[in-house]
């Protein structure tokens, strides 16, 4: 990948269901499969990385990062076969790897978990390192204190930074709302979609000096296809109900088939898919947005037809965006298949799936020549193909 620092390789070892897994990343990496796959699994992987890279892996760093809280008995993989009893991790970009493997004992779970090994390299070099005999200060970092020592331009520092930043999101209507508080806020947007308002005001602010972000609004306008245009207010009593709790700033939609005057909406009453297609936007365009990012279930609350079109302006919007973006997200809905240019090696779908072991599998999907002749022979979409289960992840029902 060309530009600045992005991921290109993860490496996941005994977490969870995912007993030994290598994934090939690009900029736009959509994992697909069935239910309990192990899908949020491969994001919650680069997340308990992300918190080991930051200094110390516990419950607060966890949830800072959208990785789901659990005992060392759940996120160690739990086979017939005997694993390895670390959990182990590693992220490899250009020049640069960051290799982790962590403990904590199951019978009596310590508050942090135990470095074991650790491994930042900057080309070949081994800047910090840690063995399995080393106890000085197991529940610390060694890379996250060399790493201070390191020119910012060092490619072990960039990587260290990307992977600090990392976080999964997981947008829930009511706190997209305005209605409920986000427990992990982010600038500029929380975890939950908190600071939406603020978001799509600094959204606003930019495109007016820069024509990347300005011809990504005009998209959204567009895709929702029932407003006039959006701006945020912090005088919203006129068309907010004094019963309904209200953030400093609030969404404010003009509806373009309502009478002038009477045609203005708060997020409260816009429908929820305006607000998921903000929240990706902010999330990807503005330019203090966290470089690698995740977001679960993505196509949630979008119909068919909104998600395919959203899908396709999102993969525009990062591999023509001039700052450098990377993102993973689960779906289950077929159609954000027939929104991705696979065509272009920088977007990659996954297919996730259980084997006869019941461990996860994560294959990278590519177009080969059956597939492209199912498409132009039959007119198949790749949604169709994958419903058919000619890219497998199928749930066997």
């Amino acid at each position: 990948m060309s530009g600045d620092l992005l991921l290109n390789k993860l490496v996941i070892h005994s977490f969870k269901s995912i007993v030994g897994q290598e994934i090939p990343l690009g900029l736009v990496n959509v994992f697909v499969g069935a239910n309990g796959s192990g899908k949020s699994n491969a994001l919650e992987a680069l997340g308990v990385l992300s918190a080991a890279a930051s200094g110390r892996v516990d419950d607060e760093s966890l949830k800072y990062r959208g990785v789901r809280p659990g005992v060392p008995r759940l996120y160690k993989s739990a086979f017939s076969k005997k694993l390895s009893p670390h959990i182990f991790f590693e992220a490899d970009a250009e020049q640069t790897s960051y290799a982790v493997s962590l403990n904590n004992p199951l019978e009596k779970p310590r508050p942090a978990w135990r470095y074991k090994t650790e491994d930042l390299r900057s080309g070949e070099v081994s800047v910090a390192s840690r063995g399995i005999k080393t106890v000085k200060n197991p529940e610390q970092s060694i890379a996250a204190l060399k790493v201070v020592e390191l020119s910012e331009s060092d490619p072990a520092t960039k990587l260290m930074g990307l992977l600090r930043d990392y976080a999964i999101y997981t947008p829930n209507t009511l706190v997209l709302r305005g209605l409920l508080t986000d427990s992990q806020t982010r600038d500029p947007i929380g975890l939950s979609g908190g600071r939406l308002a603020e978001a799509v005001r600094e959204l606003k602010a930019a495109a007016s000096e820069d024509d990347f972000i300005e011809e990504a609004l005009d998209e959204i306008r567009e895709m929702i296809d029932w407003i006039e245009d959006f701006d945020t207010t912090s005088l919203a009593d006129a068309i907010l109900s004094p019963s309904v709790s209200r953030p400093r700033q609030v969404l404010r939609f003009r509806d373009r088939y309502m009478r002038p005057g009477k045609n203005v909406l708060t997020a409260h009453d816009a429908s929820e898919g305006a607000l998921y297609v903000l929240f990706c936007a902010a999330l990807v365009l503005l330019p203090n947005a966290p470089k690698l990012a995740a977001v679960d279930n993505l196509d949630h609350a979008l119909n068919p037809r909104l998600t395919q079109r959203l899908i396709r302006s999102l993969c525009k919007w990062i591999i023509d965006n001039p700052i450098p973006r990377q993102l993973l997200f689960t779906a289950h809905n077929p159609v954000v298949l027939d929104g991705l240019p696979l065509e272009d090696d920088r977007v990659r779908l996954f297919v996730v799936d259980r084997n006869s072991d019941g461990h996860t599998v994560i294959q990278r999907i590519e177009i080969t020549e059956e597939l492209r002749g199912l498409h132009a022979d039959k007119g198949w979409p790749l949604s169709r193909l994958w419903v058919m289960g000619h890219l497998g992840g199928v749930p066997n029902v």
